[in-house]
């Protein structure tokens, strides 16, 4: 049976039901339906009831008396047949009764026929389609709730190769292995090697998780299919699992070729993990039978089961075990040169300026995913265009970090001078420290001009290159930057604002993961305190100790923050000169750079 008939068949027995349904209506349900509560009786009832003089109104039809009567105060309905009887407007006059007769139509037969059989015939398939559309999407998948809806691409329509993909060297390294065994299978066969039966992409979100697997596709040149997770589990118990076997029926039938299965901790989630047993039933099944199918397959027909995650922790350990995705690929954040690469790639159709220099860019995003990346490049082409120029230049990419960063320029927000003046001390206090620290990173802008975001003002750090690993003496360095601000507030205007809330929070969580995870803390010394929930989602942690413990953690996390604090006021206090000229200027300026501030810094002090 070919594709065609399969698809076919669930129409033809959906039409079948519909006309046994509208067959069984008009048996059974129209005729009782105009029956009503009617008594039918033979015709010499019917006179001598004429004669009893308790009849109110008579309809004469072509063939039935349709007659009503009076009984007890009660009106009662009754049927009998017509037979010739001349007498009968006589003795119908005679008994006062009001009486009708009833002109049959025509066109009565074919009216019958369309209200009792087409109308619901109609109705019916209108009313089905309806619902069933609505459960799942359209008429033709509602009734293959099994069916998987993979997308499927054959051969190389994905529209990527590798060359697409940038800064993630290693993990195209690991994947260009499976390519050449689709392309040289006997190659790996003489030997005794066989392919991977599945390869799990893992990593932080917008890495290029899924763009990897279309070029992989690409690469191979085989038939792709591409479903998400989540598009296995539905309201209907039963039905992912059935998805999960048409997918692996569906792909035998194209192999070689590859199947990519996004997002699985949708269905991979670790058995027993939160929530009721039923809560989880139909997710659990669906998982089992992911896990029948993987064992199921030969991987030298050609089949490659990949796969993309950002919650590792969280899988079944039977889908990691060797034999099922036997291969992990990490898919990690890009490093300085990577992301100087990811912007080429997507600055090819893009007009740029003479001024543009994509190392100083990739400099400024420290941490940013490829996905990001692209989104700053769009966003610089988007301002190019606000501002009607025909290019790209630098500015308008910076413009397009800080605006991710921080948000956009509130226009029409106009601080108080006093508070303007708070602000500019503030990040001119940050500027100063971070700069005299040598751990720190150098100073790329000051602004206070307030942000779509909240932030008042900001102080814009680069870093050289891209830190690993972290000092104490660095980790130290970052808190006393973050006091700084506060700092300056409190040594100029002898009081504190809610400005340096979120410096705090920052300074918060560097100075407890050195207590509790970094080892740096003379009280608890190489001591793991807690632990991060979601490495590629969140810094989440959850804490590994008792109440009292928690308490001596909270007071050494306190010293840290005070000892720094301490600190940052005695830089601010050495040049105070320097911040009170620089705060001046920044209030007047309202925006500068790195290297006005470093020239004017230098200049104060040789004064």
């Amino acid at each position: 049976m070919n594709e065609n008939q399969r698809r076919q068949r669930p129409l033809v027995l959906y039409y079948i039901a519909i006309i046994v349904a509208v067959i069984l209506l008009n048996y059974f349900v129209f005729p009782e339906l105009g029956e009503g509560t009617t008594e039918e009786v033979d015709y010499g009832t019917f006179l001598s009831m004429v004669e009893q003089g308790n009849m109110t109104e008579v309809e004469i039809q072509n063939e039935y008396i349709i007659f009503k009567t009076l009984e007890n105060e009660e009106e009662k309905l009754y049927k009998t047949g017509t037979i010739e009887d001349p007498k009968l407007v006589e003795r119908l006059h005679e008994a006062n009764v009001k009486f009708t007769k009833v002109v049959p139509r025509d066109y009565s037969g074919f009216f019958a026929f369309l209200l009792t059989w087409i109308l619901p015939f109609i109705l019916l398939i209108w009313l089905g389609r309806f619902f069933l559309r609505r459960a799942s999407g359209n008429i033709d998948n509602a009734l293959t709730f099994g069916k998987s809806n993979a997308r499927v691409y054959i051969e190389a329509e994905t529209g990527k190769t590798f060359d697409d993909v940038a800064g993630q060297d290693e993990a195209k390294e690991a994947l260009m292995e499976i390519v050449d065994f689709m392309h040289n299978p006997n190659k790996y066969k003489e030997i005794g090697a066989k392919m991977p039966k599945g390869v799990l992409l893992v990593g932080p979100p917008g890495t290029g998780k899924t763009l990897l697997a279309k070029a992989l596709a690409g690469e191979s040149k085989v038939p792709f299919f591409s479903i998400s997770g989540s598009e296995f589990v539905e309201m209907f118990v039963g039905t992912g699992a059935a998805r999960v076997r048409d997918l692996f029926k569906q792909a035998e039938e194209k192999a070689p070729c590859i199947v990519f299965i996004d997002e699985l901790d949708a269905i991979g989630k670790s058995r027993g993990l939160g929530g009721f047993h039923g809560s989880n039933e139909e997710r659990e099944q669906t998982l089992n039978q992911l896990l029948h199918e993987m064992d199921g397959f030969d991987a030298d027909k050609g089949i490659l089961i990949l796969a993309a995650t950002n919650r590792p922790e969280i899988l079944d350990k039977a889908l990691l075990r060797p034999g099922r995705f036997d291969r992990h690929i990490p898919v990690e954040l890009p490093d300085l040169t990577a992301r100087e690469a990811i912007l080429k790639v997507h600055v090819r159709n893009v007009k740029l300026a003479d001024d543009v220099d994509l190392h100083e860019i990739a400099k400024l995003l420290p941490g940013a995913s490829g996905a990001d990346l692209a989104n700053i490049i769009n966003e610089g082409a988007l301002r190019a265009v606000r501002e009607g120029r025909e290019k790209v230049t630098q500015n308008d990419f910076i413009e397009s970090i800080e605006v991710v960063i921080a948000g956009y320029p509130r226009k029409h927000k106009v601080l108080q001078r006093d508070d303007k003046y708070t602000v500019a001390y503030h990040e001119i206090g940050h500027a100063i420290v971070g700069h005299v620290q040598e751990e720190d990173a150098d100073v790329q802008k000051i602004s206070i001009v307030p942000r779509t975001s909240g932030a008042l003002g900001y102080t814009l750090q680069v870093e050289e290159t891209d830190q690993v690993l972290i000092s104490k003496e660095q980790a130290l360095s970052k808190i006393t930057t973050y006091m700084a601000g506060r700092a300056a507030e409190e040594l100029v205007f002898k009081r504190i604002t809610s400005g340096a809330a979120d410096d705090i929070e920052q300074a918060t969580k560097i100075a407890r993961a050195m207590v509790t995870r970094y080892g740096m803390s003379d009280e608890f010394g190489m001591m793991a305190l807690e632990t991060i929930n979601h490495p590629y989602l969140s810094d989440d942690t959850t804490t590994l100790v008792s109440p009292e413990t928690a308490t001596k953690v909270d007071k050494e996390v306190q010293a840290i923050i005070k000892q720094c604090y301490e600190r940052a006021m005695d830089i601010l206090q050495e040049h105070e000169e320097q911040l009170h000229e620089l705060a001046d200027y920044l209030f007047e300026k309202e925006t500068i750079s790195g290297e006005e501030f470093v020239e004017l810094f230098e200049k104060s002090k040789r004064a």
